[in-house]
């Protein structure tokens, strides 16, 4: 697939895309249907590694894209929260993964391993501290997490942390978070990144897996209703604001936030409470219950119906094109 003579960036340079987008890894959600569509729609998608319940989940299943010669990215998370990400990143070294985006922690022996099999390696953000960090280490591109992302979010907005990295890094900046039309790509594409990292925009797509509850919330909130709690897992992360979270809220109780301030007893807390939070968010994902704790961000107001991810991604694209010329007119 050749690249669109209108975007050529570095995501479509390195990857053959036709547009400078990414299926962003999605907790529970993200899967290898997902990302042979998103092949097919010419854009490339990234799997987190923590989707699989065991390592020989994640070994068949990455094995099965590569004979299919599906390219695609691994989200790893390489802190503490996730014990195994040392095996998993044996297995993904293996594979024929094209990118992988690192999440937390140290990158380090990621970005060194990686480059040793041409892998390239790209990391999250949030501020120019950490951007600058892993540029130093030798990441290829950074991820600017923003405060529109779904999920673990940011505090800048991308208007401003996009210039700011830009200003202090010379690796390529991709957004991540706030993007679900083809204006929102142009406007990252001004600002100076390489693309965008797309994700609450596919939630309700047919490849999806997720319930159909989950997915008719995905389409029928809008921006207005995601909320941020720190319930979930220690640290904010967006969600929609149900009659259910609304009942339990979205802060930590006193007993909580009491138990993250003793030094000794933090990182198992912070442990315990992810665990207990993804739980949460997995059994609200796949099953009709009432503790509806739906993961989105507030670009799931792009969602109106469900449809395939080659549609939307073509949506995406015509708007994208559409605004292209719209801005033109208005400087000629």
């Amino acid at each position: 697939m050749e690249p669109s003579r209108h975007f050529r960036t570095f995501l479509t340079e390195k990857f053959n895309l036709r547009y400078p987008i990414i299926l962003a890894p999605m907790f529970l959600v993200s899967n290898a249907k997902m990302m042979i569509a998103a092949h097919k729609a010419g854009i490339i998608g990234c799997l987190p590694a923590q989707n699989y319940r065991t390592l020989e989940e994640l070994s068949t299943t990455l094995t099965k894209l590569d004979n299919d010669k599906i390219p695609y990215g691994i989200n790893l998370i390489v802190n503490q929260s996730n014990p195994f990400w040392e095996k998993q990143f044996e297995i993904i070294l293996n594979s024929k993964c094209r990118f992988i985006l690192t999440s937390l922690g140290n990158p380090s022996e990621v970005i060194k391993k990686s480059h040793a099999k041409n892998i390239l390696v790209f990391c999250d953000v949030t501020d120019t501290f950490y951007a600058k960090k892993v540029e130093a280490l030798g990441a290829d591109a950074i991820f600017a997490v923003n405060s529109g992302a779904g999920g673990h979010l940011g505090k800048i907005p991308a208007s401003i942390l996009v210039p700011m990295l830009k200003k202090e890094c010379k690796i390529p900046v991709i957004a991540a978070g706030g993007v679900g039309s083809g204006s929102g790509v142009l406007s990252m594409l001004a600002l100076g990144t390489e693309g965008a990292s797309i994700g609450s925009p596919f939630l309700a797509s047919t490849e999806s897996p997720i319930s159909p509850e989950y997915k008719n919330a995905c389409l029928n909130y809008g921006a207005e209703d995601i909320v941020t709690s720190t319930k979930i897992s220690g640290t904010p992360c967006t969600v929609i604001n149900t009659p259910y979270v609304q009942k339990i809220g979205t802060s930590q109780s006193w007993f909580e936030k009491l138990l993250y301030k003793n030094k000794k007893l933090k990182k198992y807390i912070r442990m315990l409470t992810y665990y207990r939070g993804m739980k949460l968010l997995e059994k609200a994902a796949f099953q009709a219950s009432y503790q509806t704790v739906w993961c989105a961000g507030p670009s799931i107001e792009f969602s109106n119906k469900e449809e395939s991810i080659e549609i939307i991604v073509n949506r995406i694209a015509k708007e994208l094109e559409t605004s292209q010329i719209e801005l033109k007119n208005k400087f000629s």
